[in-house]
């Protein structure tokens, strides 16, 4: 999507500050444009419209309703595809709001400060990108627990695979298993729609059995194509609940001809901490089994230094909030760094999601940061066009 094309409203009470805005997002070529002198006013134009603009560039110190609550009404009606606040705002409340806006679907495109100028609306709008799955249906196509046992059954819930490449060599050497539900006509179902529904339905033992034995069949292709590849997957903590689990999934492993030690299990921070008594000694079998763990997510959850202390991973996943916008942004800085010198004195690996940017990519390699995962390297392809992804990832840039 060019700049031109992007359809954009803007907030602000000001009566010449958003007069200028305007005139300067015309001049850029934009001509999808609203505007509304407060939160009030532009909730209402919102819910009228037929469809959420992609951009709301939005002041925080508003009278009345001020930004953070507008933005709060935004994302919790999901009235807009992201926003980006106008202001000179402190670096704390910019990624209070950014959490706050993910946690509802809603992206953060960052921060431009007043007063305006057609350099900074550039660099701000250009950072758009659509976002959702670009197979995915959307999540109100309602979907039932027995479509969803009937499509595990008939091989319609399939892996796609998101590469992990090294900073140090540039080299693909892993990549994350992604459940996706493809439908008869060759569309997806979202993620977001069918694994809560597994999770609620008892169905996460079938679905994480079957992407396990899945990732494992393509890794085992791969090989006999000359590509060999760590593979990890995603295994819900309701799933972690017994001492046969280990046993059970060195099984699927090996039937595949894969062996434990290329396989990484990855468990969300949040889940994890809130089994972790129950689940110390299935994890501890897993790791004697050879599986590598991985902690998902990490910095989203409530866990203590000592809890993850006590686990035995292998990796630490950073959490692609973190990522976006660092370079830009000391805060964010400051807790990668963090992680990293954790997951040294750990002797963890590290993975940073959601690398988007080469200026993400410079900075997470500077820090001495191991794999990146996101759509600088690739978006999540099929399995039979890893190989596809990977020449692509090879090619020089213009």
């Amino acid at each position: 999507m060019s700049l031109a094309d992007l359809h954009v409203m803007l907030v602000e009470d000001h009566g010449i500050q958003r007069r200028l805005g305007l005139r300067l997002l015309s001049e850029l070529g934009l001509t999808r444009l609203n505007d509304a002198d407060g939160g009030e006013s532009a909730l209402v134009l919102l819910r009228a419209m037929d469809a959420p603009p992609d951009v709301i560039l939005v002041d925080l110190d508003m009278p009345g309703m001020d930004g953070v609550e507008f933005i709060g009404h935004v994302a919790e009606g999901k009235l807009a595809r992201s926003i980006a606040v106008v202001s000179a705002m402190d670096a704390s409340l910019l990624h209070t709001v950014e959490v706050m806006a993910k946690a509802a679907g809603l992206r953060v495109l960052g921060a431009v400060e007043k007063p305006l100028s057609p350099a900074k609306l550039t660099n701000l709008l250009s950072t758009y990108r659509v976002q959702p799955d670009q197979h995915a249906r959307p999540a109100q196509v309602a979907r039932s627990l027995d479509q969803l046992r009937e499509a595990l059954a008939a091989g319609e819930v399939l892996p796609f695979f998101q590469p992990q490449a090294e900073f140090r060599s540039g080299k693909i050497i892993a990549v994350e298993a992604l459940a996706r539900w493809r439908l008869p006509d060759g569309s997806f179902v979202s993620p977001g729609e069918f694994m809560p529904l597994a999770e609620e339905g008892g169905l996460m033992e079938a679905v994480t059995a079957h992407m396990l034995a899945e990732s494992c069949r393509w890794v085992a292709r791969w090989r006999e194509d000359g590509i060999r590849m760590r593979v990890s997957v995603n295994v819900s903590a309701s799933c972690l609940t017994g001492p046969e689990v280990a046993d059970r999934y060195e099984r699927l492993v090996r039937d595949q001809g894969v062996a434990p030690d290329n396989v990484i299990v990855e468990i969300t921070e949040s889940a994890l901490m809130a089994d972790t008594v129950r689940g110390l000694g299935m994890l501890a079998r897993l790791r004697l089994k050879g599986f590598g763990l991985s902690v998902d997510d990490f910095g989203t959850g409530y866990s203590s230094l000592a809890q993850l202390s006590q686990i035995p991973f292998t990796e630490l996943k950073i959490d692609q909030g973190f990522v976006g916008g660092a370079p830009q942004q000391p805060r964010k800085r400051a807790v990668i760094e963090a992680s990293l010198e954790l997951a040294r004195k750990l002797g963890l690996h590290v993975v940073a999601e959601g690398v988007e940017t080469l200026e993400e990519w410079e900075l997470l390699a500077e820090l001495g940061c191991d794999l990146a995962q996101g759509y600088l390297v690739s978006r999540p392809v099929p399995g039979a066009e890893l190989g596809a992804a990977i020449a692509r990832w090879r090619q020089p840039a213009d």
